[in-house]
This record gives structure tokens, sequence and C-alpha cells, in this order.
């Protein structure tokens, strides 16, 4: 089928690239403008007890948790002066007359709770809510926060709470990766030029990764009308369109070049590179795919939307791979090292350095494998006691404007007034006929360990007892058939210490059935949703890896080899990043703020992105290792020339793509900072100690058992599967073991 696609592409290779050059003009006009249709939420799991907690507040109480905090500080005296208090209500009303605001209240409204007011007297708290998803709060806030941000009369007034976090963490988060591109493109460029030594050579990497960048926002603009679909999912598919178009087009060009030089001719050499280099491609695509695929299991919408991009990225990419690239070949022809800056000759098989460190790792293999694979274990020890959490304002610089805000409420008020709890019992029939229930239960909940108070339809609760009468928000309580409380914490909610009390408040008995939403239990919530489909996401991800390298290469043992490796290098890389950045080594350096918890969603993630890269690289690898010993049946020599013929190419695109999250690396916000490293760390590891020392290794004490499936497997791999030499219209092998090919016009 490919050599069919491949002589169909040199003939009309033209067309081909006119039709594409028209397809980029309307992919271009019709996904320009994708980010405006995606959204800047998705993090919670819709089916979660927290989420529909949360939704009942919204549509039965129109209430819900405070996502808007206003730090008032005296400018002189303390909160409670008479001209300051008059100041800060009037402050409350101006806040509740904004447009999407749905409720305001504060220390001198509610009637100078103690909660509301610091240790020192002199800083005071509003609370507000605004209403809607997560893209109308992003929308609302944007506008309230540099209206309030001010110091005027008698109070200086800052903006905190998580709507204004989170715009924050979004705001810093786009600046930080367009600087990272900034600098990551122009490097890259200029190392493409210098890896293939010619820039009409380095030009088409560029193209592709266009090309594949831009078919991948259409993707996601007709996704976006079906589904939600995360803002976020825009820096993978950029990243990863021109990360896998530099990986693609290497290994395309690299083969080119090779052919020509053997004495094919530029038609005959570009069929020749896509019965092989493409098919290449084509399963290594896939193998990428199928990692971030697993992330459709996740149920939210976050996760879910790094697959759609993700899949269709790789998608794209391979398709103008052996599609599009080619026909660039084959009109370029000889001139493909046109503007050459220099000329690099290839060492003679047999002498170049991935040859010689082959066979030096396979002389020793027992010695030199154990010991690198030990190194990896003791890399990945850290990962045993990794603590899973939410990002929260610490995941931004100290001088960020939100961070400083939460930073002052957390040192200097007892309770955490924007983290309460609500706690929601519908379907109890009138409140008046429960008091006695609702007044128990308030009491039950303010005892527990870690609440710092409890507003309930008839008052404030503390340490078990009614401290405060119902006033006039009370009633915000209580509807026709149900009522609701707001346990404040007095402990960090999103922490193991606001799980607990979670988890204390679901398993204490109630009069009536209850549910818990707010940011501890969304955070109790997502975990279990995370770690309870981890299982089938890797299941998933090693099964279908394994049936398709078995496709690919007939063999039983290769494929689980290569699923326990990446295992094996996945997992240090993991340590590595626990005890960076959970556990805080080298947060002075690098310069975050370490919270003794990883962000739950960003491990699966880099999972999924950093399997599919490493078995692109594998792909590589194993594709020449076979040919080479289909070619001369001698598997140690196959081993050294397959790593040699990729050597240089795997690790040439390893070193790109490390640029470009290496840049990410450099962010402000510290889960950027930790994907961006930890990536970079995934990629150049599998490409260095798993290809070059692991992989020998194991091959060479494997021997021609590498290549060994049982006869029902043969079978199926002789009917199914993948085979350069076999089925019509490839390449078959002549007398003498010399490859022949039709001459194509």
């Amino acid at each position: 089928m490919l050599a069919r696609l491949a002589r169909f592409t040199v003939r009309r290779r033209r067309r081909v690239l006119v039709a594409t050059g028209v397809l980029f003009a309307l992919a271009g006009a019709a996904g320009g403008g994708v980010a405006g249709h995606l959204s800047s939420g998705g993090f919670e799991d819709p089916g979660a007890e927290s989420t529909r907690a949360g939704r009942l507040v919204a549509e039965v109480f129109d209430a819900g948790e405070p996502n808007v905090v206003l730090l008032v500080e005296a400018r002189t005296g303390d909160v409670d002066a008479a001209d300051v208090a008059a100041a800060g209500a009037e402050l409350t009303r101006e806040l509740a007359g904004q447009r999407g605001v749905d409720e305001a209240a504060s220390y001198w409204t509610l009637g100078s709770p103690p909660p509301l007011r610091s240790s020192d007297g002199r800083q005071a708290l509003v609370l507000a809510r605004i209403g809607g998803d997560e893209d109308t709060v992003d929308a609302r806030i944007a506008e309230i926060s540099p209206a309030f941000s001010r110091s005027t009369g008698e109070l200086t007034v800052r903006v905190g709470g998580f709507a204004e976090v989170f715009r924050e963490i979004s705001e810093t988060v786009k600046a930080d990766l367009a600087r990272s591109e900034a600098v990551a493109i122009p490097i890259t460029l200029l190392l493409l030029v210098v890896v293939f030594g010619s820039v009409v050579a380095a030009g088409l990497p560029v193209g592709i990764g266009v090309l594949a960048i831009i078919g991948t926002f259409v993707v996601l603009r007709v996704l976006a009308e079906l589904t939600q679909v995360s803002i976020f999912s825009l820096n993978l598919a950029t990243g990863m369109g021109l990360g896998l178009a530099i990986d693609y087009s290497l290994f395309v060009v690299s083969r080119y070049r090779e052919e020509l030089r053997r004495g094919l001719e530029p038609a005959d050499a570009v069929v020749r590179t896509v019965t092989t280099a493409g098919r290449t491609v084509v399963f290594s695509a896939a193998t990428v795919a199928v990692s971030l695929s697993a992330l459709l299991v996740f149920p939210m919408a976050f996760l879910r939307s790094f697959a759609y991009a993700g899949v269709a990225v790789v998608a794209v990419a391979a398709l103008v791979s052996v599609v599009v690239l080619p026909a660039a070949l084959a009109a370029l022809g000889p001139r493909i090292d046109r503007w050459a800056l220099f000329h690099r000759r290839p060492p003679e098989v047999g002498k170049g350095f991935w040859h010689r460190l082959a066979m030096a790792v396979m002389r020793r293999p027992v010695l030199i494998g154990s010991t690198v694979a030990a190194l990896l274990v003791v890399l990945a020890l850290p990962f045993l006691h990794i603590e899973l959490g939410s990002a929260d304002d610490r995941v931004l610089p100290p001088g960020a404007a939100s961070r400083q805000v939460q930073d002052e409420i957390r040192a200097n008020f007892a309770s955490n007034e924007a983290g309460a709890a609500q706690v929601i019992a519908v379907g109890t029939g009138d409140p008046a006929a429960r008091a006695a229930d609702i007044s128990d239960f308030a009491s039950d909940l303010s005892s527990l360990p870690g609440v710092a108070r409890v507003d309930a339809l008839d008052g404030a609760y503390i340490a078990g007892a009614r401290r405060a009468p119902a006033n006039a928000l009370s009633a915000r309580f209580g509807a026709p058939d149900g009522v609701w409380f707001s346990v404040v914490p007095a402990v960090e909610p999103l922490s193991s210490e606001g799980e607990d009390l979670v988890r204390a408040i679901r398993d204490l008995p109630a009069p009536f059935a209850v549910e818990v939403a707010g940011p501890s239990a969304e955070l109790v919530d997502s975990k279990a949703a995370i770690l309870g489909r981890i299982p089938l996401a890797g299941a998933i991800v090693a099964v279908v890896t394994f049936v398709l390298l078995f496709l690919m290469f007939g063999s039983v043992l290769v494929p689980v080899k290569a699923v326990v490796l990446n295992l094996l290098s996945l997992t240090a890389t993991f340590g590595a990043m626990v005890w960076i950045f959970q556990d805080g080594h080298l947060s002075g350096f690098l310069n975050f703020t370490p919270t003794g918890t990883i962000d739950s969603s960003t491990p699966i993630l880099m999972f999924c992105i950093a399997f599919g890269l490493s078995m692109d690289y594998e792909v590589f690898l194993l594709s020449r290792i076979k040919e080479e010993y289909d070619r001369s049946g001698d598997n140690t020599s196959a081993v050294a020339i397959g790593l040699e013929r990729t050597g240089r190419i795997v690790t040439a695109a390893a070193a790109l793509l490390a640029i470009v999250f290496l840049a990410m690396g450099t962010s402000s916000v510290s889960f950027i900072k930790l994907f961006g490293i930890g990536l970079t760390m995934a990629i150049l590891m599998d490409a260095t100690l798993i290809r070059a020392v692991l992989v020998p290794a194991f091959m060479r004490l494997a021997g021609d058992a590498n290549w060994w499936a049982p006869a029902p497997l043969r079978r199926i791999h002789g009917r199914w599967g993948f085979s350069e030499g076999g089925g019509a219209g490839s390449p078959a092998a002549a007398p003498g073991g010399e490859r022949r090919l039709e001459r194509v016009p």
C-alpha cells in the first residue's frame, strides 16, 4: 500500500504540492481562530459527588463557594474604625453590583465576625461569587480585578481568590509559553541546519510542522462544536506538532539521502524511502497515538482534550510525512542538499561512534546493562512516596499579585473562608420541620477536627456550639425542600489535611442524605477518578502497543522488552520529579515553592506523552535492526548496524525536541516547569541510556530469541502482520540479497 502511495505521490508531485497549499490556506482560515472556541475549564469529574453537589448549590440555593476575595487593609488605624467600616461596606456594595457577581459579603456587612478580620486588626475580607461556568468566571474576573485593585481614601484593596489565581496562572502560562517559543524556535531552526547541513533540507521539517499544527487546529475547531476542549491543549498541539515533524522528517530525509548515496534515482529513492522509513513513521505514529488516546478513559475534559490534540497532531504529522514530504523530495530531487553549509560524509559501516558503542555494550551486556538499570531504579525510588494534590496559588512565583494576597490570608487569618466545603441535603422537606436535625448536624460538623466554623440556616457554630444567631444572609442556606451548610476549614483546603476533613464529613452520621462540594472535595474526587482509571489506561497502552509492535516485527519478546524498558525509564523520571518538585530539592535553583504534592493530572499526562515519544524512538531503532537482521541473520551485527544507522538521527531528534520542552521548563508556573523539565529528562534519558545501552545489552543477551514467536502467533503475523518484504507492490529481495525496485517515471 505504501509503495503504491509513494508511486502515486511521485507521479503527481506537483498536484500534491498545489493541493497541499490550497488546503493549508483553507485550514488556516478555518482553524486560525480556534482559541476563541476552546474552554479554560474542564478540570473536574462531571460525575463526581463534588460536581453534583456544586450544581445543586447553584441550582437549588442560588449560592456557592466564594471565588473572589478582596483583601482590604486600613491605611490608618484598624478595620473597626468608623470611616474604614463605612468605606468597607460601600466597597462590598460596589462589588455586589458588578456584572456577573451573584453575591458578596464582608466583615462589615456580616456583623464583624472574627474569622474575617486579621490577627492584627488591620485587614479584613470581602467575599464574592461570580456565577456561571469557568469561561464566564474567567471573563468577569478579568474585568473586576483591575477595577478593584486600588489604594484610595481609607483602604488599600487587592484581589485574590480562586478566580483571580486561575486568571493569573492562565495569563502567566500564556506569556511564558510565548517567550519559550520565541527562544526555542530560532534555536531549533539553527540546530536543524547543523543536523542536515543544508538550508533546504532543514526547512522541510518546519514546513511539515506548520502543516501538522494548522491541521490539528482545524480538528480541534470541529471538536469544540461537539464537546468541551481545553485551551491548554493548543500548547501540546504546537509543541508536538513541531517535535514530531522534526522526528519524522529527520527519519524520512535521512533515509532518502541514504538511498541516493546507494545510487538510486530520486524517484526510486522516494519510493524506497516511503516503503521503509515511511512504514516506520506510520507505525511510530500509531504507537504515539495509542499512548495519547489512553487519556480518553479519564472523565476530565482537560485530560481528554490532550488526547484530542495529541492524536490529531500525530495523525496529521504522519500523513504529511508520507504524502507531502515525499512529494517535496521528488520535486527537489538531488537539490535536497542545495545551499549546503558543509558536506558530512557518513562513516563506513562498522566504523562509526554508535557502532563502536553498541559493540562495547554487547561485549559486557550483563555488567553494563545491570549498572544502568540499577541507576534507573535508584532514580525511581522517590516515586514510591508520591503525593498527589491540586494546583493552588503557590504554583505562581512569590511576586505574583494573587499569590501575595493568598500568602497574607494564609498567614494573618485563622480560617480559609474561600476554601469552605459545602454540605448539601436536598429532599429533606420543610427545613422548619427539621430545625432540631439541622442544628444537631451543624453542631456535629463544627466538632470535627480541622473545622474552624460552620455556617447554617440558624446561625454559626464553632466547636460544637452555636456561637452566633442567624443573620440577614443565613436564609441562603435554606430552600423549600433542602438545606446546606458551609464548613469553613482551619486547615489548608488543598492538602492531605483538607482531604481528611472531607472524608470525615462524608463519614459523619447525618439525619438526611448529604453530598459534599468545595475545593477539598474536588481534590478527593479528582484523585479518585484518576487513580481509579490508571489501571485501565495502562492496560490499553500496554496491550495495544504490544499488538502493534508484534504486527510490525513478528516477535513476542521485542514488544515486552520495549514496554518494560520504557516503564523503567519513566518511573526513573517520575522519581526524579518527586525528589525535585514534591520534596523541594533544587527549589531555590529552579525558583519554585514546593507544596509537598504533585498536581494529580500532571503524572498521567506526562506518562502518556513520554511513553508515546519513547515508543517513537523505539520503533525507529527496531525497524533498522530488524531490516539488518532479515538481510544478514546475524543478531549482534544487526543491533550494532541498526544503532549506527539511527543513533545520530534519534539523538538529534531527541535533542531538538528536548529544546522545545526545556524552554517550557523555564516557566515561572511550577507545574508547567515540572512538565517541561520532566519531559526533557524523559526524552534525553530514553534516547541515551535506554536506546544506546539497555536495548543493545538486552538484545545481545536474548540473541535470536528476540525474533521468536510461537507457531500460532507466527501464522497470525504471516496473515495480518506488516512486512517490508511482503505484499503486493512492496520491494522484494532479489537474488544475491540486493533490493530491486520498479522504475518510477
